[in-house]
Parts: C-alpha cells; sequence; structure tokens
C-alpha cells in the first residue's frame, strides 16, 4: 500500500514537472464537473432549488457590443456587491471611456447588482464555473481590459486564463477568515501559483494581509488598502422629529420577530430612562398593520412620520415613508441594527457609525461580517447573541456615560483609520489604463 502511495505520489510531480500546474488542474476540474454535473442538477430540483445564472456561468449568455475598453468587477454575492457601489460610480466617472461590467456569483448578489447598477454598468452577469471552457467562452465574450475581483476569491482556471491573455487582474478589499485561511495555508503550495497571477492584491488590513502572504502572495504586489465599505459619507440633510432634549434609539430595518424584542425592551427602560424615544424602521413597509396590531397589544402609543409626528407627542415613531434612515442615524443615540435576529444576515451598520454613534446587532451578520469584526473590536460595535444580552447592552450604553463616550470615540476612530481605500483602487487604475 505504501508503495501504491509513493508511485502515485511521484506520479503526480511528473505530471507537474511536465504539464503546467494550472493544465493539470484545468483538465482534473473539467472532468469532475462533467461528472458532477447531472447531480448538481438533480439535487438542486430535489430541494427545490432553480439553477439561477447556471447558463451564464456555463458561458451561455449574450452580451451587447463593448468594445475593446473594459473594466469588470466582480462581487460575488449582497456584501461584495454593495462594497462596490462607490467604487464603481467613481470609475464610471474617472474612465468614461471604459465599458463597466459586473459580476455576481449568486442570485440574491445579482439582484442588488441589477437593482443598483442598471444605470452605471454597461452588462451585468454572473461570474463563470472555473472551468476551462466556461472560463474561455466568458473571457472570449467581455474582453476585459482589467479585472477587480473584491475580497478573497481565488479562482486557478480563470487567474490563468487573465494572466495568458494579458488581463490585468487585482484583488480588491482582501480578506480572509481564520477558517478560510486554515484550508488554504494547507494548500499553499497550490495557491503561491495562483497567486502569482495576480497584478496588485490590495488587503483589508495588515492581519489579512499577512495571511495572504504566508501562503504565497507575492511581497511586492501585495499591500494595505483598507476597506471599501467605509468609503461613505454622512448626509447634509437635517432632521427634525422633535427629537432636541432627547435620547433617540434607533431600530434600524426591523424584520418579522424583531420588532417585539425591541419594542419590549424599550418599554421596559422608558420606565427607567424618561429621556429615551424609540424610531422603530421597519425594513418592509408591508408589514406596517401588524406593527400596529402588535403596539395596540402592548399598549403602546406611536407616532408616524408620514404624518409629520413628533417625539414631543409620541414616545415611539414609526418611519414609513422611504429612503429617510439613512439620515435619520445622525439623531440618534445608538442604534439596533435589524435583520440579525433571524437568518437574513443582517444589514449596513455603517449608516449610522458614519455619524459616529455605535450600534448594537443580533448574531446573524453573515452579509457584512468583515465590518461588525472591524466595528467590535473597540466599543464601536457590539455583537449580542440573544434578546437578553441585548437589553444588558442598551441598559450600558444608557447608564453608563463614559462608556457611552468612548463608544461614539471608537465609532470616529475607526471611520478615520477605514478611510481612502476607494482612492487607492482608483490610482491603481490610473495606472494601469
Amino acid at each position: 500500500m505504501v508503495i501504491y502511495s509513493l508511485l502515485i505520489i511521484l506520479l503526480i510531480i511528473l505530471l507537474i514537472s511536465i504539464f503546467d500546474v494550472f493544465f493539470l488542474y484545468g483538465f482534473v476540474s473539467t472532468i469532475v464537473f462533467i461528472l458532477l454535473l447531472p447531480f448538481y442538477f438533480i439535487v438542486r430540483v430535489m430541494n427545490r432549488k432553480f439553477l439561477y445564472g447556471w447558463k451564464e456561468k456555463l458561458g451561455f449568455f449574450k452580451v451587447p457590443e463593448l468594445g475593446d475598453k473594459v473594466i469588470m468587477y466582480h462581487g460575488v454575492s449582497v456584501g461584495e456587491v454593495i462594497a462596490l457601489e462607490n467604487l464603481i460610480k467613481k470609475t464610471k466617472e474617472i474612465f468614461p471611456q471604459y465599458k463597466i461590467v459586473v459580476t455576481t456569483g449568486t442570485k440574491t448578489g445579482q439582484e442588488i447588482a441589477i437593482k443598483k447598477y442598471s444605470n452605471v454598468a454597461d452588462f451585468i452577469t454572473y461570474f463563470p464555473f472555473d472551468i476551462t471552457y466556461c472560463v474561455n467562452s466568458f473571457l472570449n465574450k467581455i474582453k476585459p481590459t482589467v479585472v477587480l475581483i473584491a475580497e478573497t476569491e481565488l479562482w486557478p482556471v480563470f487567474s490563468s486564463s487573465c494572466k495568458k491573455r494579458g488581463i490585468k487582474l487585482y484583488c480588491i478589499n482582501g480578506r480572509m477568515s481564520d477558517s478560510t485561511y486554515s484550508i488554504y495555508k494547507k494548500f499553499g503550495f497550490f495557491f503561491k501559483y495562483v497567486l502569482s497571477k495576480y497584478t496588485k492584491i490590495l488587503t483589508q488590513s495588515e492581519i489579512d494581509m499577512n495571511k495572504l502572504l504566508s501562503i504565497g502572495a507575492p511581497k511586492d504586489r501585495t499591500s494595505v488598502m483598507k476597506n471599501l465599505k467605509f468609503d461613505v459619507k454622512p448626509s447634509n440633510e437635517t432632521v427634525d422629529i422633535g427629537q432636541d432634549g432627547y435620547r433617540v434609539i434607533i431600530a434600524g430595518s426591523t424584520h418579522k420577530g424583531e420588532d417585539e424584542i425591541i419594542l419590549q425592551i424599550f418599554k421596559e427602560k422608558r420606565n427607567k430612562y424618561d429621556d429615551i424615544k424609540l424610531l422603530l424602521v421597519p425594513r418592509h413597509t408591508t408589514r406596517l398593520p401588524q406593527i400596529k396590531e402588535l403596539l395596540e397589544s402592548m399598549n403602546l402609543k406611536s407616532g408616524y412620520r408620514s404624518q409629520g409626528d413628533s417625539f414631543k407627542d409620541y414616545d415611539i415613531i414609526i418611519l414609513d415613508t422611504m429612503g429617510e434612515l439613512g439620515k435619520m442615524y445622525s439623531i440618534c443615540s445608538f442604534a439596533f441594527i435589524g435583520g440579525s435576529f433571524n437568518k437574513t444576515g443582517g444589514h449596513n451598520p455603517l449608516e449610522a457609525t458614519v455619524y459616529g454613534k455605535p450600534t448594537i446587532t443580533g448574531p446573524s451578520i453573515h452579509n457584512f461580517r468583515d465590518i461588525y469584526w472591524l466595528l467590535s473590536r473597540s466599543t464601536a460595535g457590539k455583537i449580542v447573541k440573544t434578546p437578553k444580552e441585548l437589553g444588558e447592552y442598551i441598559e450600558k450604553l444608557l447608564s453608563d456615560t463614559d462608556f457611552y463616550n468612548q463608544a461614539c470615540k471608537d465609532c470616529e476612530t475607526v471611520f478615520k483609520d477605514q478611510q481612502g481605500a476607494l482612492d487607492v483602487v482608483i490610482n491603481e487604475l490610473k495606472e494601469i489604463l
């Protein structure tokens, strides 16, 4: 058995020495892909999951005439697509002669991309399967001048194909979780070759940079750019809903089940602190009738933003208008960010942090995990596991003035430390375009 194992290892080494490592990977992965494809279809259908984007991922799609000047951005899912928003818009402004192509890897990412970039991007589609035929079909149609992949997706065939075609390939906003790092570290000998195909690797932090360097990223082409998601600016609009003299708590983008949690906590705290008010912001206004019933069952009265109601008359105001949540964070003392006590994955806390306001979130944060990681390293943000823990942390922010003031300062510090990433990428593009 040992002899056979040694022979197999020697055979692999021989093959790698004869063929390009990416050719070997591409050949093997294509065979495995073809063999597993029928099972993939069957499993998806049995689980009642539609095969969104499979034709595009296989390379079967029509593309408009893009010409020979194309900048391509890729964000695999919702968080990455949102992070690219300001950068893509800035790119269109600075390089109007270039066509913009945006790709995603998931259905939800595709929906967000279409919603945000329909008037900015010239073409939106799915990223190809990392199979030689799919990648070649994709690149033959798109013909990108430069490809910028958000965060850290290492696709061997795609990166090798870009290198062979002379396409500039960037990893931007790069990050690597501890779990991903432990896997990549074991196969560092392989990923070293993948990383060598990149023109530049730009990471969110020194920690991320050092992880990538340790698995073989080229030292002369790997550096810190900070985090794109922090390149946001506060609104200049003023808000007056009678908040002067009160401490306003915002429950932003709440989902079903979270209104009950925050209203019960607020009701308890209101008995102790008579200067606090609550701005309740449901993620979906279609839930307003259910929220009204909930308030009545808890003997709580509320006003409505659409009716011009004020905190001078109500302890609770429901934000039932569209597009105003961002500027509302300017008037709060701190905020609970919803979509985090269910499977939604959380919402963007930076809308509050940009005003120097601390945030609290539940445990479901996968859409903005990197941001919450940065915020929770200080008192700028707090991830709680249970409603009880949420109530306890709100109590601390309300009762401990020194702690609250430090949390506000930490918000400002985090933003100051992280801003500037957008300019780094734009400057890179100016050098090569």
